[in-house]
């Protein structure tokens, strides 16, 4: 493939008015488990959409179908206009996956790696260095070229094993859990470089495991669980949908804290988020009303509070609201 030619000039045929992924009643079935049941899923072209849901709800499930990994039992699919099982070759050649974990060869290095599969696309010689050094460029990983790449840290890999799936630009990047294990600033680094590409017309479908994450990038978000959307849409939609506001309750002491949650659960018909540092307490309410009287059955029961506090819903607890539970990085096997 000449350099500079993206995947989707490979499929000049493709409908360029169709969106990059549109999926309708998709299915996966591992014996008895129904691991998708019937998702269905419109991706815009140039969209960072997000695919959030609990460990084991079939996000990477659903992520391995629509990039050919994994047969569909049911169901239809186009990706960038191709039909997912009646076109899967031309599929292949509009996407580009990244796993969540590098498969890049650790002895060679970070150059060497890019060169050898810009070669494997049809690079000439000077085509392939040139398309690495680019890449490395972009990707801020200049100064490292020519280090091998079992010596890069962790948020180095991610940016590099992302660049390898660049090498000839797709229409749609899929990106599993791309900053898993990676530090803040590492993070940063990556989701800038998203928003790079989404810039520049790709499209990129994404899971993760942080709600930040999905805050920060998606312009639209699908949250699933056990294998069916639950719900979708901009990131203010599904926090104004879930209700009002969200209620923070902070104890005095932690001993009553059991009977804490149990009281606001059953006041206010919504599952008790707990904080992992000290006495805290979250739950969705409804209405200004309904907490109020959340608290004040708290302190007819005698629970001491040190404060409490309405507020605006963030994401998290938007997902913990829908799905009962918090996001858990999934097992792609």
């Amino acid at each position: 493939m000449p350099d500079g030619r993206t995947q989707t000039d490979a499929a000049p045929h493709a409908d360029a008015a169709a969106p990059a992924i549109r999926a309708r009643g998709l299915v996966k079935r591992f014996g008895d488990v129904d691991a998708v049941a019937g998702i269905d899923l419109d991706v815009p072209r140039g969209m960072i959409f997000a695919i959030l849901g609990p460990n084991g709800a079939g996000k990477t499930t659903l992520m391995r179908m629509l990039a050919t990994l994994t047969p569909p039992d049911d169901g239809t699919a186009e990706v960038m206009g191709h039909d997912l099982t009646a076109a899967p070759d031309a599929v292949r050649g509009a996407i580009a996956m990244t796993g969540q974990f590098a498969s890049l060869d650790e002895d060679l290095t970070g150059r060497e790696n890019l060169i050898f599969l810009a070669r494997l696309w049809g690079f000439g010689r000077r085509a392939a260095r040139d398309r690495a050094d680019a890449l490395f460029a972009a990707f801020e990983l200049a100064d490292a070229r020519h280090r091998q790449v079992k010596d890069y840290s962790g948020g180095m890999r991610r940016r590099l094993d992302i660049a390898a799936s660049l090498i000839v630009t797709p229409g749609v990047l899929f990106l599993d859990e791309p900053t898993t294990g990676l530090d803040p600033t590492a993070r940063q680094r990556v989701w800038r470089m998203i928003r790079q590409l989404a810039q520049s017309g790709v499209t990129v479908l994404l899971t993760t495991q942080y709600l930040e994450e999905a805050d920060q990038l998606a312009e639209r978000i699908a949250v699933i669980d056990r294998g069916r959307k639950i719900a979708e849409g901009t990131s203010r939609e599904l926090k104004a949908a879930t209700g009002s506001g969200v209620l923070h309750v902070t104890l005095a002491e932690a001993d009553p804290l059991d009977r804490a949650a149990a009281l606001l659960e059953a006041r206010l018909e919504a599952p008790v988020q707990r904080s992992p540092e000290g006495a805290r307490l979250s739950v969705m309410a409804t209405t200004a009303e309904a907490a109020n009287g959340a608290i004040a059955a708290l302190l007819a029961d005698g629970v001491p509070l040190e404060d409490f506090a309405m507020g605006s819903p963030s994401l998290e607890e938007v997902f913990f609201a829908l799905t009962g539970g918090a996001p858990q990085s999934e097992d792609a096997a």
